[in-house]
């Protein structure tokens, strides 16, 4: 049944919009707060910092994270900055230009009352951090230091080195242990949510398995925010931390709530390649490499010769000669496919050509080994570390590989989804990045949704629900769902195949990749479909879970993970068929200008796609979200 849906968007102006929310939205008082518990899953920015956030005002709230701790989320990956608008350089950014380049970065597919505040509360988490404790970049003079980053002309992106993800983490997990021990948060940590439990159609709790035991748990609450990252872990290789997953979304979406645009997967233009096939994951270099690094190709495809004895001439400085507005600041769609239009050319460089140079020798020449050192020095550290190669003496070498998702669980401007008490922050939904996500945005975005927005928009919520009684655990709907969820555990160790959760997930990831990946086409999707059909077929049939549910049993949990990744996948490519225009990092083969940029098709297609769980994979129902730009007229992008 096609549903509905509302973003609930504030009246006034742009400018107006959050701070008229902010006026005229309901409050639960102190006293009443502390009779109100909040479940908040995932540890990362998002979590860590919504969980501190609302305990610190007086909820009651529980922490759940699968990772031994809050410390390994896998923001920490993120290194090369946070955005924000404070403007130090002068150079002519505003909350506006920073709107516009998020929103033209994005292809004009993403909210404008959404993307708007998150450049208006930018500001507002750099003075907190640095309060925290955050060791940002700093002048001789003592100010905070800026850098650029893909997308922009301005320079925006605060950084502590190569570290940012790690310092802000550091931070918001330090106000979430404050409230551990003052005893407003319970941190559950190596526990997975398996299930989310509807009583009446609200969110009031999730079913949750205590990975070290094994015991299937209940847990209730007044409402349930889910920050659990993304699903760019569902190619397989990819940049993100092999635990990384999509279940808690994916079990949410299947208990009603909408999944919006999952077909909008980013592929990170900074990789490090792949090296062989016995490889799990790919390691990122931060994009902040792109500030100082020139990206080149030889020439010549038969080319041999080592890097440095390539004269300037013989080299194909491809984004400076593509985007010379931009150069190699392009914005990371636009990269990641023009480095594999390099490599698909016969001009990749490395033992498998399957990658292009980043060559610093111009900056080291124009300012020094030092000053390149103190910028980057432990992306470069890291970078010997793991090939042996001493990258201020030859370039490095890097490749596209899988990285974010700008598709997630449809959220309106409250960052409630369809389920009423079910919010989704940070990576979980879909709400900022449009078609194709900014460099350091990420942290951004993180960090805002929980510092800034949950905090008020859930207690907009719970207002409403200080007169209802404490979650009944032992209600029939946590009967049903922990019914449904042991079930399925039983179902994997008892299949006894011969094929793992894991080598199921790296043929689905190939598929996705080949088919689903830098590029589409109608003939490739629909083949793709058809595979993952026939592959999760045989996954049902033929999976190897060894052990047993009740005990530690880390195939298992794969095996769920999994399983949830064989329909998200279908999803992605019915969306990403059904989307007939190419925007940002979706990019139709179809669908492309003569110069070969993406083509897109305003006048059918300026919507969020928010798709409804039918009860089967392969029939999803298709709910539409018409974009409307009020206050920027949608242009063919251009970084000429």
């Amino acid at each position: 049944m096609i549903k509905e849906i509302h973003a609930n968007i504030p009246e006034g102006d742009l400018k107006d919009k959050w701070s008229n929310y902010k006026a005229k939205a309901k409050l639960v008082n102190p006293n009443n707060r502390k009779k109100l518990e909040v479940i908040v899953v995932g540890t990362g920015l998002a979590g860590a910092s919504a969980a501190a956030s609302l305990a610190e005002m007086g909820y009651k709230v529980k922490s759940f994270c699968f990772q031994d701790s809050p410390r390994r989320a896998h923001s920490v990956a993120a290194q090369g900055g946070v955005n924000a608008m404070k403007n130090y350089k002068n150079d002519g950014d505003s909350v506006f230009r920073m709107f516009y380049d998020t929103l033209k970065g994005g292809d004009f597919r993403s909210r404008e009352a959404n993307t708007y505040r998150l450049a208006e509360c930018s500001a507002s988490l750099i003075d907190q951090a640095v309060a925290q404790g955050v060791p940002f970049g700093r002048e001789y003079s003592g100010y905070l230091r800026n850098r650029s980053f893909g997308g922009v002309q301005v320079s925006r992106t605060f950084y502590a080195r190569g570290q940012t993800g790690q310092q802000l983490l550091l931070g918001s997990y330090q106000a979430l242990m404050r409230q551990k021990e003052t005893g407003q948060v319970k941190l559950y940590a190596r526990h997975e949510m398996l299930d989310l439990v509807t009583i009446d159609g609200k969110a009031k709790g999730i079913i949750a398995r205590n990975l070290d035991t094994g015991e299937i748990e209940r847990h209730g609450a007044h409402a349930v925010i889910l920050a659990t990252g993304g699903f760019g872990k569902i190619y397989y290789l990819s940049t993100l931390a092999m635990g990384c997953n999509a279940s808690a979304i994916w079990r949410a979406h299947k208990k009603g709530a909408l999944m919006a645009n999952p077909s909008w997967t980013q592929i990170h233009p900074t990789s490090l390649p792949q090296s062989g096939e016995y490889q799990s994951k790919l390691t990122l270099m931060s994009e902040s490499l792109r500030n100082d690094g020139r990206i080149w190709v030889p020439q010549d495809k038969n080319e041999t010769r080592k890097p440095k004895d390539i004269p300037e001439e013989e080299r194909d400085y491809y984004l400076e000669r593509k985007y010379p507005a931009f150069g190699n600041l392009a914005p990371r769609d636009i990269a990641s496919r023009s480095a594999k239009e390099q490599i698909d050319a016969g001009k990749g460089i490395g033992a498998l050509k399957n990658a292009v140079y980043l060559d610093f020798s111009h900056a080291i020449k124009e300012y020094g080994q030092d000053v390149i050192e103190e910028r980057y020095g432990n992306l470069f550290t890291m970078y010997e570390k793991i090939t042996g190669i001493n990258a201020y003496k030859e370039p490095m070498k890097i490749s596209p590989s899988a990285h974010f998702s700008m598709g997630g669980l449809w959220v309106d401007y409250d960052l409630m989804t369809t389920t009423p008490g079910l919010f989704a922050i940070g990576e979980a939904n879909f709400s900022d990045h449009g078609a194709n996500r900014l460099g350091a945005n990420s942290l951004l975005q993180a960090c805002v949704d929980g510092y800034y927005i949950a905090p008020y928009t859930l207690q907009n919520y719970l207002a409403d629900e200080i007169q209802v009684a404490k979650t009944d655990v032992n209600h029939p709907a946590f009967d049903e769902a922990e019914k449904q969820v042991k079930s399925q555990l039983e179902k994997f160790v008892n299949l006894k195949g011969n094929k793992t959760a894991e080598e199921f997930h790296r043929e689905l990831g190939k598929i996705l990749y080949d088919k689903c990946g830098l590029s589409r086409s109608e003939e490739g999707l629909k083949k793709a479909i058809t595979d993952i059909q026939n592959l999760r077929e045989e996954f049902h049939e033929n999976l190897l879970v060894p052990g047993d549910v009740e005990d530690i049993n880390s195939e298992l949990e794969k095996a769920g993970r999994v399983s949830d990744y064989f329909e998200l996948a279908e999803l992605m490519c019915i969306d990403a068929l059904r989307r007939e225009e190419s925007c940002g990092a979706h990019f139709r083969e179809e669908f492309q200008t003569e110069e070969g940029e993406a083509m897109r098709n305003d006048a059918e297609y300026s919507y969020s796609a928010a798709w409804e769980w039918s009860g089967q994979a392969s029939e999803p129902i298709l709910n539409k979200e018409p974009l409307k730009f009020e206050y920027v007229k949608p242009t063919q992008r251009n970084y000429k």
